[in-house]
């Protein structure tokens, strides 16, 4: 089978089917490994507090060593700090809508968010779009760069279903580049973005990437990208239609996106 076909059978990204180990060394590997475990449970470490808790673990590491690599995870530790709006040179800025919204409904407010994914001898990243209302995960992608192409694959593969009133993620490059921002901008969808920094402005995401790595990531040795995104789909649809939340009244994402969904469209047909 072409590897076009493949891509679009299994719904990579198709960069991401020509992933190769990335060149860091299985040390460099292995401190990056500890990093994600002590990010995901304490997502307020900075580099200094991360070093010193990896030299607690018998890692022989500099604060510049633990910086350089909590950047090529796209990691940042959550707390307020100044200069809060810096994000991509040239980028557009956008102010954060969410504060005081109340969110009763699906399709009022989609997030995104990126997160690190770790493999036997790699990594990659991973984007999901998500329903802040329900939790429900529209669509997500991986890739083995934090180039923005993945992200607008799926925003893209999202709006095949439908749109928000709201779209909100953090200011990353990833999501202020053009190339998304004209996706948004051309579906009439107002666009929020996080504080830097900010811990609570995501907060739905950030949730949903600590279950999917205790529940998934953390339990399995991914040997290759097929096998990783073969688990992490897996568990996305555990996720979505099999996993209750109690602040769904104990339903899944799935049915109270998809059943709230229904009842708008048949009020909107009974109102015709």
């Amino acid at each position: 089978m072409p590897l076009v076909l493949q891509c679009e059978f299994l719904g990579l990204v198709r960069s991401s089917l020509y992933y190769r180990p990335r060149d860091e060394d299985e040390e460099n590997l292995q401190v990056m490994r500890l990093i994600d475990g002590l990010y995901t449970a304490r997502p307020f470490l900075g580099s200094r507090r991360m070093s010193y808790y990896l030299r607690r673990q018998g890692q022989e590491v500099n604060r510049k060593r633990v910086q350089r690599l909590m950047r090529l995870m796209g990691l940042e530790a959550i707390y307020p700090k100044r200069n809060l709006s810096r994000a991509g040179k040239g980028a557009k800025r956008y102010p954060y809508l969410l504060r005081g919204l109340e969110v009763v409904r699906p399709d009022q407010v989609w997030a995104a968010d990126i997160t690190y994914i770790r493999l036997l001898h790699g990594y990659l990243y991973l984007v999901a779009v998500v329903d802040w209302w329900s939790r429900y995960v529209l669509s997500w992608e991986t890739s083995n760069t934090l180039d923005a192409d993945f992200c607008v694959a799926a925003l893209r593969r999202a709006l095949e279903g439908g749109k928000p009133e709201i779209f909100n993620t953090d200011q990353g490059v990833q999501f202020s580049c053009a190339e998304f921002l004209q996706v948004l901008e051309g579906q009439q969808i107002r666009v929020s973005m996080d504080g830097r920094g900010r811990a609570l402005d995501n907060v739905f995401v950030e949730r949903l990437w600590r279950s999917l790595k205790y529940e998934e990531v953390y339990l399995r040795e991914y040997e290759s990208v097929i096998e990783a995104v073969e688990g992490i789909g897996g568990w996305f649809q555990f996720y979505n239609h099999d996993r209750p939340h109690q602040g769904l009244g104990d339903r899944t994402p799935a049915e109270a996106y998809l059943s709230r969904m229904a009842k708008r469209r048949t009020l909107q047909v009974v109102s015709r």
